[in-house]
């Protein structure tokens, strides 16, 4: 997952061997989120106590989406089995799984009045069903309160299990999404636990069983254009709808370093690469992030 976004005010980059502190690219910058959306969905979720990954994950899109209607929630707790290159969730044994979850997800769904909600977790690799009994409970818990909240499920990999993927498709939300977040090169670097082949089997057997299904990478990690473009064939070739591509950026010094900012003429060039390769929506630019423009991705 890829969701959990910090922005730093400089990040560190690495060329030939030696690193300088170098100010992030204008087109980094984000303004802050305003608007009287904004503004009033800031107040329920501060009244409430509701846990968005929105808020949590510091997202540069937050005051953009929330304006739309959309609004990001991680369920499964906040600790992963998986101790991703990227991430900035915190790795280490996960809490004991709460069974009222979805039912608290659904609630804060109504409370905020989402016309779109996307739905993202940990990986759950010490639980028997990698969670996915959960996961499909919130799907339904959602539907009972509120029928007219289109719904993407951004998944784990499950660690390939078709039966357990089998539990989102039967529930069938709108959209399935799961992120190869590189290239084939870096995924042993980037994502440690992850194996590229078994993410693109996930996405095929997704669209495979009936599911619009979607998928995004990071740039910046030292891929090549080349990779990129060989990136993009390989989710098309798997039938992928929709393909969100980005600048990772470092959430501490703890994780992988930045190597290249990539500009906005390269995220276009992508784009419009992606278009022609078939894709239904190509999102790319430097602060596009997996649920951005997420609601138009369901009609």
């Amino acid at each position: 997952m890829s969701e959990k976004i910090l922005i730093p005010s400089e990040t560190k980059i690495t060329k030939d061997a030696t690193s300088e502190r170098v100010q992030k690219p204008k087109w980094l910058r984000v303004k802050l989120p305003v608007g009287k959306k904004y503004t009033e969905l800031r107040g329920l979720v501060d009244k409430y106590k509701l846990n968005t990954i929105c808020t949590s994950g510091s997202c540069p899109n937050m005051g953009e989406c929330w304006g739309e209607g959309t609004a990001t929630f991680m369920i499964l707790g906040n600790i992963c089995t998986r101790s991703c290159g990227f991430c900035g969730v915190k790795t280490g044994r996960p809490e004991t799984v709460e069974w009222d979850e979805p039912e608290k997800v659904a609630r804060s769904i109504k409370i905020m009045n989402i016309k779109h909600a996307v739905i993202t977790s940990v990986d759950r690799d010490d639980l028997k069903d990698g969670g996915s009994i959960i996961w499909a409970e919130t799907v339904e818990a959602i539907r009972r309160a509120n029928p007219n909240t289109t719904l993407e499920t951004l998944i784990p990999d499950f660690q390939g299990n078709t039966k357990l993927i089998d539990r989102i498709i039967e529930v069938h939300p709108e959209v399935v999404s799961h992120n190869m977040e590189t290239v084939r090169r870096l995924t042993r670097e980037v994502r440690i636990q992850a194996k590229y082949d078994r993410s693109l089997g996930v996405l095929k057997y997704l669209k495979e069983n009936g599911m619009r299904t979607k998928s995004g990478i990071m740039l910046g990690l030292g891929e090549t254009e080349e990779e990129v473009i060989e990136t993009m064939k390989d989710l098309r070739n798997v039938g992928l709808d929709i393909i969100t591509i980005g600048q990772y950026l470092q959430p501490t010094k703890k994780h992988l370093p930045v190597k290249e900012f990539i500009t906005p003429e390269q995220f276009k060039k992508y784009e419009t690469l992606g278009k022609e390769m078939g894709f239904m929506y190509v999102e790319s630019g430097a602060l596009v992030r997996s649920s951005y423009k997420a609601h138009k991705h369901a009609s």
